[in-house]
């Protein structure tokens, strides 16, 4: 019985048109919102908390396979791709416990 995959994609996103915490939650909670609604994943903002402009999300997202869990890391870094704000950097790693 296999353990399954869990997929971690850590990203950097900059929001150039946050003129405050406030816009910037914004953007925030839409891109987590859809992240866990369109991907199934789990999602935390886990830095640049008190910068305006900054964030960096970090998700995860579990499959039976290695390579839905890569597919679903890659559909979710592609969506980010595709909004109004910019994704600066993105990194992953897919772990098993078997």
């Amino acid at each position: 019985m296999g353990a399954g995959f869990v997929g971690i994609l850590s990203v950097e996103l900059h929001f150039p048109e946050a003129g405050s915490l406030k816009g910037k939650r914004k953007y925030v909670q839409s891109a987590k919102a859809q992240l866990q609604n369109r991907f199934g994943a789990s999602v935390a903002e886990v830095d640049f908390h008190e910068l305006w402009q900054r964030s960096r999300l970090t998700l995860s997202c579990v499959a039976r396979e290695q390579r839905e869990a890569a597919r679903l890391l890659d559909e979710a870094e592609r969506y980010l791709h595709g909004q109004e704000f910019e994704l600066v950097r993105a990194e992953r790693e897919i772990f098993t416990l078997d």
